[in-house]
């Protein structure tokens, strides 16, 4: 039946209220546009639980027949996607208890969802002793696979055509779960470094896990899982899953399931991608989503090279191997073997020279033939050192001047040795800064919607861990272990996942654009983060602050009218915009512009100003609501210049006092900005505007910039 098919995401926006049978439907559209009257063999699987749409087999053809259809909003290839790959908890000095005895009111009734490679539920973070039975809200079933067990945290397992279980054999998806929502576990560590008390950041919380994830990431599964995750009950959703680059909110499988979960009062948490440093890299965008950068902790693993003459080198790497300090023979080059610059090459690393020895590699993948060659050690140039990676046998990282002091003693030297201790962790004092790999913005989809939204810890976090997968991605090392230390966005988004779970525990009828605002406008912007050029870029509102998040004082709600009027701006038009809500009402103005989207309730101002411009004014209007702790309540407006180039515009807020009698109640106010004659092009520019009570703090960052040429 396939032939010269593919795999085809028709999405067909809300579902039908009336009597309504949407595989039947489905069946139907395929039986108009499939050739050879194979509909029942092309369609793979019906989305009917919480939107509409299907995937199929369909040539290119097939696929641009459906797409004409007015009932239908976008018909595009699946893709694959990719995985975005303790101390950091304390780090923001957010502390839970450690019993589940002990819970905030219906702490033990909220449910993460999580959408990634799976989990492996036998793990000592996943155990569910002192749990009750699941929340009685809860609609999902356990469909784990063959020997998958659920139990009173793991409440539920789905799998989907790319896996043929639950049970995650990449170790990414427990690694994401246990940061999320890990239960408390006691001496935990990465083979006896960084040890302590490992959790998640609700530990009290259920976990729903859905697996997309096999040999790949099918975007046709993730849309599935969402399906499956909004009808079945979670709270909020955890997706470490995403694209490279950014594409068409309707071609985009996260922000379509982002949309309908939103819809449902569900907050869907993304990670913003390893795109970075590059600007314009993170493909995470739609608004309804919390895009989430990555941030280090104070928390750093070192490794150190003793050298024969007693030098010691301080290097990067999580190296768990005790050699009990041994001092072993080092070797940097083959002479005389044609090809070979050096021995870590293919071809060059010969097990008959190399066992029993430390070898000097011009690549961190040179550890994986020195393993594979009985190597005793590596020591190779690292110059990304905010991360630390998990090495499979003893090895260190170097920066450059490092790294050629140390091949210098090996050529310099008659009989060079060296011994690899194993790694520690030392206080960062630096942190928080954003990660150089986390990806950037500004948004190339809407461009006056700040992404990434937050930063939080993703580097070199210690989590749970599948213990069939490779901890160091080495085929050859063999390792076992239920903890492993990973760096990433992905690493960074449950975090955030986590402190939205809480939120929604305290404040179950708050919207999830409601918990979105309380967490972007209570961030922490240090000195670390500022220092970056573009910085808004890179970590949105700031470092994520757990407690401050609880009681934000006032709050930025989007309604489903902002929403539709957001869609319109963008171009979907009367018809489509009607399909993708089920609302027949709607209708789009005639004129639309991507950047007129200023009137956005975001928490975030952002003002894409065209090339060129001599001069601009702009206003915009905002609203927002009290849900402090005191009816009345009186905040004043600030606007605080955090970029020199920003003393250049005129930003006026008015009226600048809001007086509040009731909780709930909302007030509106203008912001107007202003500039011209802009010393640089491209230009950027960062403000804040806080609205105080005296207590709290509720800071909207303000960034204007150049739109790159069209």
């Amino acid at each position: 039946m396939n032939g010269d098919r593919k795999v085809y995401i028709v999405y067909m926006g809300a579902l039908p209220e009336h009597d309504y049978s949407p595989s039947s439907h489905h069946l139907s559209l395929l039986q108009e546009v499939v050739d050879d009257s194979g509909e029942s063999e092309a369609l793979i699987r019906s989305y009917k639980r919480s939107f509409n749409g299907f995937a199929a087999y369909l040539t290119d053809e097939e696929a641009k027949r459906l797409s004409s259809r007015e009932d239908v909003v976008s018909v595009f290839p699946s893709r694959e996607l990719e995985l975005h790959t303790t101390r950091s908890w304390d780090f923001m000095g957010f502390y839970q208890p450690t019993s589940v005895t002990n819970l905030p009111a219906a702490g033990g009734d909220v449910i993460i969802g999580v959408i990634d490679s799976g989990i492996w539920p036998e793990l000592p973070s996943f155990d569910d002793r002192g749990y009750g039975p699941p929340p009685a809200k809860w609609k999902g079933v356990c469909n784990g696979g063959t020997n998958f067990t659920c139990n009173n945290k793991i409440i539920g397992a789905r799998h989907y055509s790319g896996t043929g279980s639950a049970r995650d054999l990449q170790g990414h998806g427990s690694h994401t779960a246990s940061t999320a929502a890990g239960s408390v576990v006691k001496d935990a560590s990465f083979y006896g470094v960084a040890r302590g008390i490992a959790r998640g950041g609700v530990p009290w919380a259920r976990i729903a896990t859905y697996s997309v994830c096999g040999l790949t990431c099918s975007s046709a599964d993730v849309l599935a899982a969402f399906d499956d995750a909004i009808a079945d009950g979670v709270d909020v959703i955890t997706i470490s899953i995403g694209r490279r680059s950014a594409v068409d909110l309707d071609r985009d499988t996260i922000a379509i399931g982002g949309f309908h979960a939103t819809k449902r009062g569900i907050l869907t948490v993304h990670s913003a991608g390893n795109g970075g440093p590059d600007p314009a890299t993170t493909a995470s965008v739609a608004p309804w989503l919390l895009s989430v950068a990555a941030s280090t902790i104070d928390r750093k693993f070192e490794s150190k090279v003793v050298l024969g003459n007693g030098k010691i080198f301080t290097g990067s790497s999580v190296n768990g191997f005790t050699e009990n300090g041994e001092e072993l023979p080092l070797l940097y080059s083959i002479n005389g073997k044609i090809g070979c610059t050096t021995i870590c090459q293919p071809g060059c690393c010969d097990s008959r020279l190399v066992k029993g020895k430390i070898l000097i590699c011009d690549s961190i993948n040179g550890q994986f033939l020195a393993l594979q060659a009985g190597a005793k050690g590596v020591v190779f140039p690292y110059v990304e050192l905010d991360t630390a990676s998990v090495v499979s046998l003893p090895a260190a990282g170097m920066d450059p001047k490092r790294f050629d002091a140390i091949a210098s003693y090996q050529n310099s030297t008659k009989n060079p040795v060296a011994k690899i201790l194993k790694s520690d962790t030392v206080t960062d004092p630096r942190a928080p800064a954003v990660a150089f790999f986390s990806s950037r913005g500004p948004n190339v989809i809407v461009y006056a919607i700040l992404k990434p939204d937050v930063s939080a810890p993703g580097v070199d976090i210690l989590a749970g861990w599948s213990p069939v997968a490779s901890l160091s991605d080495d085929p050859n090392d063999k390792r076992q272990y239920h903890f492993n230390v990973l760096s990433g966005t992905s690493m960074a988004c449950p975090h955030v996942a986590a402190i939205a779970a809480y939120l929604k525990s305290l404040h179950p009828n708050w919207s999830p654009s409601a918990i979105k605002s309380a967490i972007i406008t209570t961030e922490n912007v240090s000195d670390p983060i500022l220092a970056l050029a573009s910085a808004d870029f890179a970590y949105g509102s700031g470092q994520l602050n757990p407690v401050n998040a609880t009681d934000p004082g006032l709050v930025y709600e989007t309604t489903t009218e902002d929403d539709l009027k957001l869609l319109c701006h963008l171009g979907y038009g009367t018809s489509r915009v009607r399909v993708v809500t089920g609302d027949n009402n709607i209708s789009c103005p005639a004129r639309t512009s991507p950047t007129a989207i200023k009137d956005f309730n975001y928490p975030s101002i952002v003002i894409p100003v065209p090339p060129k411009s001599d001069s601009f004014e702009t206003g915009l209007l905002r609203t927002v609501t009290n849900v402090g702790s005191a009816a009345n309540a009186t905040y004043r407006a600030e606007v605080v210049v955090t970029t020199e180039s920003a003393r250049e515009l005129k930003i006026q807020v008015k009226p600048d006092v809001l007086c509040f009698e009731y909780l709930g109640e909302k007030k509106s106010f203008n912001v107007t900005v202003c500039g011209g004659n802009f010393p640089a092009d491209p230009f950027f520019a960062s403000a804040a505007l806080i609205w105080s009570d005296g207590t709290r703090s509720v800071r909207s960052p303000i960034v204007v910039y150049t739109l790159p040429p069209m």
